[in-house]
């Protein structure tokens, strides 16, 4: 048996610690880094277009202080589409969060980069070959 199998080892096995209210249903990842303290959550199979082409950051220092809406679609200003965010992913550094925005196949997709400590845009990475799979 493998030792970090929680059945065998409950001191591997992951513990809830707190559940934060996010902003809805239809998440698929969340991602944090050892240095900064933000949370990021995506909700792209959420049906509400509010929803699925934003983001929530919650500040893991508190919380339950609730989180910001950051409105990654608007920023890649992709027009027409179901532009869903999906799957933080931080840079090495640990100071920049990327972001997928997924449209329809055929339609224009794009990479939005976010700065992790003020929370503001950084970039948007558009190229026809950016193609939601």
């Amino acid at each position: 048996p493998c030792r970090h199998d929680p059945v065998g080892h409950p001191e591997h096995a992951w513990k809830v610690v707190e559940v934060p209210k996010g902003q809805g249903g239809g998440s698929l990842f969340i991602k944090t880094h050892p240095k900064p303290h933000n949370l990021w959550v995506d909700t792209p199979l959420n049906p509400d277009p509010k929803m699925s082409q934003s983001i929530a950051v919650f500040d893991t220092r508190d919380l339950g202080k609730g989180f910001e809406v950051l409105p990654i679609a608007d920023w890649a200003d992709l027009g027409e589409g179901p532009k869903r965010v999906v799957q933080p992913e931080y840079n090495k550094a640990g100071d920049e969060v990327w972001f997928s925005v997924w449209n329809g196949k055929d339609q224009r997709s794009a990479i939005v980069v976010v700065d992790d400590t003020t929370r503001k845009l950084k970039a948007v990475i558009k190229d026809e070959r950016i193609i939601t799979p």
